[in-house]
Order: C-alpha cells, then structure tokens, then sequence
C-alpha cells in the first residue's frame, strides 16, 4: 500500500498514516523507514508518531522502531510493519 511520497517525510522524523484501518507510525532515519503501530500502549493516545526517538509524549516509555518492543517494559509491545522505499514512494507491506 502506498503511503506518500518518501521526500514528504522530513529526515529524522515521524507521521501517522492510516493502514488498513489501523494508524501507524512512520519514520524515515536517513535513507531508511520504519513503521510501527501510533497508539502508545500506556495511555491508549494515537501520539507514536510525534517522537523522533520513539517515545510515547504522554508517559515517556521509549519504543524500538525494530520490534516494537518497550525498552522500560518489555512486556509490552506495539505492532511492527514491514515498509519500505520503492522509487520515490513509501509502501507498507
């Protein structure tokens, strides 16, 4: 599924977009791009997204843009999605 155009995506930066139904996270790290799911387990807030080291803006629990994994309580997860960069475009698989 195309989500936007990669240079729509400032480097070092994140944005939700919604998949399926599902909002996810988006971030682009120089040359590559990373998907997580946007809803902070904690607070139940959609705000992943606003982070650029991934961590929730409500309790401040950081978040592996590789496995979802929470790095204070590893525990607790959120979704990962496969994305990548073909052409110009963003796609989440």
């Amino acid at each position: 599924m195309r989500i936007c155009s990669f240079n729509q995506i400032l480097n070092n930066s994140g944005v939700a977009a919604l998949v399926g139904g599902e909002q996810v996270a988006i971030f682009r790290v120089d040359q590559e791009v990373y998907a997580i799911g946007n809803r902070d387990p904690f607070s139940g807030a959609n705000v992943l997204a606003r982070g650029m080291v991934v961590a929730s803006p409500v309790y401040k629990q950081h978040f592996s843009l590789l496995t979802g994994r929470c790095i204070e309580d590893p525990s607790v997860s959120v979704p990962v999605y496969r994305a990548r960069v073909e052409g110009a475009d963003i796609q989440i698989l």
